[in-house]
């Protein structure tokens, strides 16, 4: 006889009164539930053991385009959405039902699947309940499957036992569940974690546990992603330094668009931690947004920028800490600060002399090729820059020297010991003790490094040896050495001479005299680590998306698009403007003794748009000189000696400023924007179908094309990802602001499919949803472009080809270095393949400087392999490395509280 029950949560409590009563006895358990979580089992507790299968069905924010595109992406977009039902409340109260849900999981008792969010959203709940005696009965109701929905919320239950009603829901839960996905074993792995979790202190932690305490929950793994393979790799290697040698000296010199700023910012996080000392981080100014922004987006920790011209920090959150006073820049407010290059390089600034003046525990030099000798590196005399004379100074008091670049050879073979140099600084165990050791000279070593030459005696190879001498750990023959010789730990070499060893010794040395056994050990390998985007494709850790260039360098059509080779046709105004443009830098610079990118930096903010031209003369008109950089996109013409502005300087900003305000001055970008985005066709799809981001290197830019297309779609929502206090959304021409990590999200689930995003999206924002990519202008760094790119061209790409738009202005600057860099693009997989990471200042001069530099720097990048082979490393995805399981972990609340002390506390 079949049974009609209601029940209300107002009348009677339905944990007890109708779920553990129903499930009493159960043999099966079918459930379409809303959300899933699993605090239900702190409900059911023993009940559930008698039970043979539970299935539920969820919901998930898992998006259609993902399940097709691999089971990681799928891990990933399921792993984030579970997070952010999961705080550290939660998973601390409610640990021992994860441990009975694991365990449940792994027996094969509970089965959950989930239902893509655009595919069905799950609203109805209901329940088949089967018993061993065979009979059933079903149910709908609101209750979701969570501990709150029985307890807390008000919630009605419709039980219905009749064979109509069980056989109506069961044909539904049979609908739905093959179109479901299996709960993915990452899920099934957090929730073993989560089980077994502890929260501990840091004095608690042995130093390799370190590493994954401090980042199993920090945002970048709560999003489901990762510090990848190698970045762990990296991080790591410093610990190892540290425990080998008592501190770490090594430079980073991975392939561009690997993530070197992730895996430096995550060893310095590490070093604070451990107690070595305050970090200094040295970036140049257009960066030390982005090195703030990816450190709180992915690793969740705080750190300062200092605003040299406000003389003043900028915390984690947009708040400035006001001080007015130079010296403030030795007394940073947190454990971590970000400091501008160009700062260094003014040798007379008071805030460098209190820098020099203080010890350090970490020092990260960022694009660290730029500390280098100037002069000849064929025989004139050498001159080291401003910035390496600082580093030399600061490594002599920091415990750890962190240095990075994808070009540490750029001109000559001799950069790379200029940045040696830095590293040997109170390290001997780097390049050696002076001047016995002949690793200090490139001309000395360079032959035994490219295995052109062998040492050819025993006394050679002790030569080359005993100084530095390696640690036991790095080789065979030092282990032999260091034990035949009875030499402890610490003795970083040998004042033995040849004569002196014991038979075995020389023995030793001698089977190492017709050999290339310095080819793989030696310093430079010891202490720089570099790996290639093809090597990590080649092992499955990258996956290769090709890329397509618009305009192509092939010729196409591209309809009404108005376009003449690389460049689009402006109009008169914008001649007459950029020609006053170009009067203005000659000026200036005449004036001023500018050079290079210096030099040109106006000509950048005009090729980005005509409005940042026009913005950038009202600017300086008002302010009526040059040394205001309180922007960050302002900051490259950072000149405080530069003064008050001529009569004539200020004739050319006037004329500008009334040529690209008259009505006949129309943007071409505009157009060829509204072209890719509604009228050109990838795969059968606009851009815009497709998703799309829009990269400037100016807010300027980025604000004025956001609102132009804002009013051209008024019911299409904008995003604007940019620097703090900048992000938001225009739609129909108005602005509402809106935090990163909202925007973020919008992007995600696709309700967001256009961004318009600076250069603080290049770094540390995965926009895997969008297809398309326009640079509506061109920082003439080829670094900057790909880390654009990898925006789009990274995993969870649902696209195998993604598409890749890039504006110029004709005839203007921009084009002829965009012509000169395209020239070289190397093939669809890998476009910058055969491009320095950056373009020196000195190399903009014209468009043949430039192709003749280019010319030298691929010859130069073609001899590393000879100076040092690629070292090669256990960066497997397996094993003690992934973090991401860690079962002790710190409290974001007091890693946060420790890196928070600031300088002047210690």
């Amino acid at each position: 006889m079949s049974e009609l029950r209601r029940y209300s949560s107002r009348r009677e409590p339905l944990d007890q009164a109708f779920l553990v009563e129903k499930l009493t006895g159960a043999q099966s358990y079918c459930r379409i539930a809303g959300y899933f979580a699993s605090s239900i089992f702190e409900l059911l507790e023993e009940v559930v053991d008698g039970i043979e299968e539970i299935k539920i069905l969820c919901n998930s924010e898992l998006d259609p385009k993902d399940i097709h595109v691999s089971k990681s992406a799928r891990e990933a977009a399921l792993k984030a959405s579970f997070f952010e039902a999961v705080d550290a409340s939660s998973m601390v109260m409610l640990a021992p039902q994860y441990r009975q849900l694991y365990k449940l999981l792994r027996q094969g008792k509970v089965e959950i699947r989930v239902v893509a969010r655009d595919q069905l959203f799950l609203h109805g709940k209901a329940g088949v309940i089967t018993y061993y005696d065979g009979s059933k009965t079903s149910f709908i109701g609101s209750a979701n499957e969570t501990r709150s929905a029985f307890l807390s919320n008000y919630e009605l239950i419709w039980e219905d036992s009749s064979p109509e009603s069980v056989a109506w829901v069961e044909e539904e839960f049979s609908a739905l569940w093959p179109i479901a996905h299996p709960l993915p074993d990452a899920i099934v792995e957090e929730i073993n974690r989560i089980g077994k979790r502890v929260e501990t202190q840091f004095e608690k932690l042995e130093e390799n546990e370190v590493p994954a305490a401090t980042f199993s929950e920090s945002p970048i793994y709560r999003a489901g992603q990762q510090l990848q393979p190698w970045q762990r790799s990296f991080v790591l290697d410093v610990l190892r330094h540290r425990l080998i040698y008592g501190k770490a000296r090594l430079l980073l010199a991975d392939e561009v668009g690997l993530g070197k700023t992730l895996s430096l910012a995550a060893a310095g996080v590490l070093t604070a931690l451990l107690d070595d000392g305050p970090v200094l981080i040295l970036a140049p100014a257009t960066l030390t947004f982005q090195w703030q922004v990816e450190m709180k987006d992915l690793l969740g920790v705080p750190s300062a920028v200092w605003l040299s011209t406000k003389k003043s920090w900028l915390d984690s959150s947009g708040h400035v800490i006001r001080t007015n006073e130079a010296e403030a820049v030795g007394a940073c407010p947190y454990q971590i600060a970000i400091v501008s290059t160009g700062l260094i390089n003014n040798h007379t600034s008071v805030e460098r002399a209190i820098l020099e003046s203080l010890s350090f525990g970490t020092v990260i030099l960022d694009e660290a090729h730029k500390a280098r000798h100037s002069g000849g590196y064929l025989g004139n005399s050498r001159t080291p820059n401003n910035l390496l004379q600082f580093m030399m100074v600061v490594a002599q008091k920091a415990k750890n020297i962190l240095l990075g670049t994808a070009t540490p050879i750029q001109i000559a073979v001799e950069e790379l010991w200029d940045l040696l140099e830095i590293l040997t600084q109170d390290a001997p165990f780097v390049l050696g003790t002076k001047p016995f050791s002949l690793w200090h000279s490139p001309d000395d070593v360079l032959p035994y490094l490219r295995g052109s030459e062998v040492p050819g005696s025993g006394e050679r190879v002790w030569e080359l040896l005993r100084n530095p001498l390696p640690q036991r750990s790095e080789d065979s023959v030092a282990t032999g050495v260091r034990e035949l010789l009875n030499l402890s730990d610490g003795a970083q070499f040998s004042p033995k001479a040849f004569v002196d060893l014991d038979p075995f010794t020389k023995d030793l040395l001698q089977e190492q005299a017709k050999s290339k056994y310095f080819t793989e050990n030696n310093p430079i390998t010891r202490h720089v680590v570099l790996r290639r985007r093809e090597d990590l494709e080649s092992k499955g850790l990258l996956d290769k998306v090709a890329v397509t260039l618009h305009p192509s360098r092939q010729g196409g059509s591209y309809g009404e698009l108005d376009v003449s080779g690389s460049g689009l046709i402006t109009n008169h105004p914008f001649r007459v403007a950029y020609e006053a443009a170009e009067e203005f830098t000659k000026i200036y610079s005449s004036r001023t003794g500018q050079r290079g990118i210096g030099k040109t930096f106006f000509l950048q903010r005009i090729c980005s748009s005509f409005a940042a031209g026009r913005v950038s003369a009202e600017r300086l008109l008002a302010k009526g000189e040059v040394s205001d950089s309180s922007e960050a996109d302002w900051s490259d013409f950072e000149d405080p000696d530069a003064g008050k502005l001529s009569v004539e300087e200020q004739q050319r900003l006037e004329l500008i400023i009334s040529e690209l305000s008259k009505s006949a001055s129309a943007d071409p970008k505009l157009n060829a924007v509204k072209f890719f985005l509604f009228d050109f066709k990838s795969e059968d799809k606009t851009w815009l179908e497709l998703g799309c981001i829009i990269f400037s290197q100016y807010y300027d830019t980025a604000h004025w094309i956001a609102n132009e297309l804002s009013r051209e779609m008024p019911g299409e929502p904008i995003g604007v990802y940019a620097g703090l206090g900048k992000s938001g959304i225009f739609r129909g021409g108005t602005f509402a602001a809106l935090l990163r990590d909202d925007l973020k999200k919008l992007v995600k689930t696709r309700e967001i499919r256009l961004m318009i995003a600076t250069d603080a999206a290049s770094e540390g924002l995965n926009l895997q949803t969008l297809g398309s990519l326009i640079n509506i202008d061109l920082p003439w760094n080829p670094a900057r472009l790909e880390q654009r790119l990898g925006r789009i061209k990274r995993f969870g790409q649902a696209r195998r080809e993604v598409d890749m738009a890039n504006l110029v202005y004709q005839d203007t600057q921009d084009e002829r270095v965009f012509n000169v860099i395209s020239s070289r693009f190397k093939d669809k997989f890998d476009i910058f393949g055969g491009l320095p990471s950056s373009i020196e200042d000195e190399w903009i001069e014209d468009e043949a400087t430039l192709d003749q530099q280019l010319d030298k720097y691929i010859h130069l990048r073609d001899e590393v392999p000879k100076v040092f082979p690629l070292r090669e490393e256990d960066i497997s995805t397996g094993g003690a490395n992934r973090w991401e399981l860690a079962e002790r972990v710190l409290s974001r609340a007091d890693l946060i509280e420790k890196l928070s002390k600031g300088w002047r506390s210690r």
